[in-house]
């Protein structure tokens, strides 16, 4: 897949951390050459470019399809190679909202393989980061499976055996990985508040990863959950809703991310899509503690960035906008800060900082969009999306024709 242009002209550019005014931006060999101001184009009061959205939690094995399905049954019965497809294809949804990259938080030979699928360009579509899940039996990932089917995913019920997981994700090519402090929404018959493993085996699968180059992002409802993250050094916390006032000065000077994912507990506690009343009732409790907990963190300097738990049901790619404007509501952001969340922060949140910015020497991962969405997020829809680049080469949309004009914009 071959793309002539590799230059924009003329545009407003707003560089994952502040508006450069109207530039043109030059790539090659999928990153950028140079960002130079430049005279405005015919279409500058209409377009900008800013840099592709990253996702830092989502789970791609759903169905895709027209078809209805049901969520929970779905990835269990369906095969591999089946599954791989509907990876593929939810990657080209974000993609077409401007999302370039995303991290599977709970990850298999699928994603891996669609992946490097996409890695090879084999199809257009976004960056896909893999993470693998060490957890225990009888915990939060392994309870996504009915007791008595024998087609389990791995658990792990020692330091040993954290350790050995850890490195198996390693071998089959993981790029980080993911444990659980507490028990979860949609898992079927734990507690959120239900602790998910052993000091020691925390403290072997992190230190096991980290040794391995490999970050941990850490799921927890609760306070203990939170509590045990921080003593254990994790490199993320997802969900997050046990944060307390307590534990804000510490989480803010340790830049710890939270990836808060409001829309998907929302939904779940307005039974806006078919869930149990268990899970119903347990996303009601989640966002009863969390609305207030949240806020206050925000304001004392806690680093929330974009992560949806977008699944294609009850979060779908393309919600991702949504979901930025509902954390600039609650914490009180400005658009701009809405927008570094979801950029060049969220880029260094999964350890990438080449993503996430328009600057010489980063990834050439790049949206045009009509408007302005740093001044306005509003701005930020799938309808506004007019182009997408990732990795150099334009996987959405066509890039405008654009020539410098002097005084064509004000």
């Amino acid at each position: 897949m071959s793309d002539p242009a590799r230059t924009l002209a003329g545009l407003p550019v707003w560089d994952g951390t502040a508006a450069r005014g109207v530039a043109t931006v030059t790539w090659s060999a999928g990153r950028i050459d140079d960002v130079t101001a430049s005279e405005a184009s015919v279409l500058a009061d209409e377009y900008s470019v800013i840099p592709g959205l990253i996702d830092t939690h989502v789970h791609l094995d759903s169905s895709a399809g027209s078809a209805p399905t049901d969520w929970a049954t779905w990835p269990i019965i369906t095969p591999a190679a089946e599954k791989s497809l509907h990876v593929v294809a939810h990657a080209a949804a974000a993609a077409r909202a401007g999302v370039t990259t995303l991290r599977d938080l709970a990850g298999s030979e699928v994603q891996l393989a669609a992946a490097r699928g996409l890695d090879d360009r084999l199809v257009p579509g976004p960056r896909l980061r893999v993470y693998g899940t060490v957890g225990m039996t009888a915990g939060h990932g392994d309870l996504f499976t009915p007791p008595h089917y024998p087609h389990r995913a791995p658990t792990a019920d020692s330091p040993d055996e954290c350790r050995k997981l850890v490195r198996q994700w390693a071998r089959q090519g993981v790029h980080g990985i993911k444990i659980h402090l507490s028990g979860g929404v949609l898992s079927m018959g734990d507690g959120v508040g239900w602790r998910n493993q052993t000091d020691a085996e925390i403290a072997t699968t992190i230190d096991e990863a980290h040794a391995l180059g490999m970050l941990v992002a850490a799921h927890t409802h609760s306070v203990e959950g939170v509590d045990r993250a921080l003593a254990h050094g994790v490199d993320s916390i997802e969900h997050g809703t046990g944060i307390l006032e307590r534990h804000w000065a510490e989480l803010a000077e340790r830049r710890i991310p939270v990836a808060p994912t409001l829309l998907i507990n929302d939904r779940i506690a307005a039974r806006e899509i078919p869930v149990t009343d268990e899970a119903a009732d347990k996303a009601k409790g989640v966002v009863a503690e969390r609305d207030e907990r949240f806020v206050g963190a925000a304001r004392a300097g806690v680093r929330f960035v974009l992560g949806t738990d977008a699944n294609g049901v009850m979060v779908r790619f393309g919600d991702q906008h949504e979901e930025l404007r509902h954390m600039q509501a609650l914490f009180g952001w400005t658009a701009e800060q809405a927008m570094i969340a979801a950029t060049s922060d969220a880029a260094d949140a999964i350890g990438m900082p080449s993503l996430g910015r328009i600057a010489r020497g980063a990834e050439a991962d790049l949206v045009v969009v009509k408007g302005r969405p740093w001044e306005r997020l509003e701005d930020l829809t799938s309808d506004s999306i007019v182009a997408v680049v990732s990795r150099g080469e334009t996987i959405f949309g066509a890039l405008p024709e654009l020539t410098p004009t002097q005084g064509a914009s004000k």
